[in-house]
C-alpha cells in the first residue's frame, strides 16, 4: 500500500488499523511497526539472532566504543547478561507496545549515560552494525526482501535509533547512505585487544550448566556463533585473524538456509 499521509517514518499502518480493530485493540498495541513491517518479516525470523551476534562483532571493532565497554561494564564476567539484556531489547522494541518499548529505551539510555557511551558516532554505529547485520542475516538466510523493501527496514528502524539518541544526521535512511556511514568509519577501526578478548566471549562463551548439557550446548553455541563469524565482511574477518577460507560467505549461507529451513519445522 502507499504511505498514508502523515505517518511517522516508517512502514503504512492502514492494514495495522484494520488489524488492530478485528482484535480489539488500540494500534499502539501493535507497537511501532506493526505486522505490515519489514521489521517483523525480518526479526520474527529465529536465525535472526545470527545476525545480533555478527553485529556485537563489529561493534566491538569501534576501539573508543569497545575501551568503554571492557572499562565501566562487566560482560566479562558474565557475558550471557550482555547477549540476553541486547536480544531482549530488541525483541522489545521491535515487538511489544510502544509504552513498553518506551520504557525500555528510557532505560538504555540511561545506561549509556552511566558508562559514558554519549559520543554521537558511536552510538550511530551501534544503530549501523545492528541493522546492516540484520539484514545480511536475512539475505543469507533466504528471506526473500526487494530493494525496496530493504530501504522500507533501515527507514523504519530510523525510529529504533531515534529511540536510543541517535542524532538525526548520522541516522541512514536508506541501503545506500547505511553502507556509506559504514565505509566511512571503517579507516578507524581495528582489533584491539579488548575486541578480540570480546570475540572469543561470542564464539567461547562460559557455560554455567550441568556437566552433561555442556558438551552439546558449546556444540550447539559454536555452530550459530561460527556462523556469526562467517557473515562479517572479508575485512572485519581479516582483523580478527580469522584465516581467509575460500568460499566463506556462501558456506555460511547455505548452513543459515538450512538452519532457517529446520526451524520452520520444529512445533511451535
Amino acid at each position: 500500500p502507499l504511505p498514508c499521509r502523515g505517518e511517522p517514518v516508517g512502514h503504512c499502518r492502514c492494514t495495522d488499523r484494520v488489524l488492530a480493530q478485528r482484535r480489539h485493540i488500540g494500534v499502539d498495541e501493535l507497537g511501532y511497526f506493526g505486522p505490515g513491517s519489514v521489521t517483523w518479516r525480518i526479526h520474527a525470523e529465529p536465525v535472526a539472532m545470527v545476525g545480533g551476534l555478527r553485529a556485537l562483532l563489529l561493534q566491538a571493532l569501534h576501539p573508543d566504543a569497545m575501551r568503554l565497554l571492557a572499562e565501566r561494564s562487566g560482560f566479562r564476567d558474565d557475558p550471557w547478561v550482555r547477549f540476553e539484556h541486547t536480544a531482549g531489547y530488541v525483541a522489545t522494541v521491535c515487538f511489544a507496545p510502544r509504552s513498553t518499548v518506551d520504557r525500555a529505551a528510557e532505560r538504555v539510555r540511561s545506561v549509556h549515560e552511566a558508562l559514558g557511551i554519549t559520543d554521537p558516532e558511536q552510538l550511530a554505529w551501534v544503530h549501523a552494525c545492528l541493522v546492516d547485520s540484520f539484514l545480511v542475516a536475512a539475505n543469507a538466510s533466504g528471506l526473500k526482501l526487494s530493494a525496496d523493501e530493504r530501504d522500507r527496514y533501515v527507514v523504519e528502524q530510523v525510529r529504533a535509533a531515534q529511540l536510543v539518541g541517535v542524532a538525526d544526521a548520522l541516522t541512514p535512511r536508506s541501503v545506500a547512505e547505511l553502507d556509506e556511514f559504514m565505509a566511512s568509519i571503517r579507516p578507524r577501526l581495528r582489533a584491539t585487544p579488548e575486541a578480540r578478548e570480546a570475540a572469543r566471549l561470542v564464539l567461547l562463551p562460559p557455560l554455567p550448566l550441568p556437566r552433561r548439557f555442556v558438551l552439546p550446548a558449546r556444540l550447539g553455541w559454536t555452530a550459530i556463533s561460527t556462523l556469526g563469524f562467517g557473515l562479517l565482511p572479508r575485512w572485519a574477518r581479516a582483523m580478527y585473524r580469522v584465516p581467509p577460507v575460500p568460499g566463506t560467505r556462501l558456506t555460511t549461507a547455505a548452513a543459515l538456509r538450512a538452519l532457517r529451513r529446520t526451524v520452520r519445522v520444529l512445533p511451535e
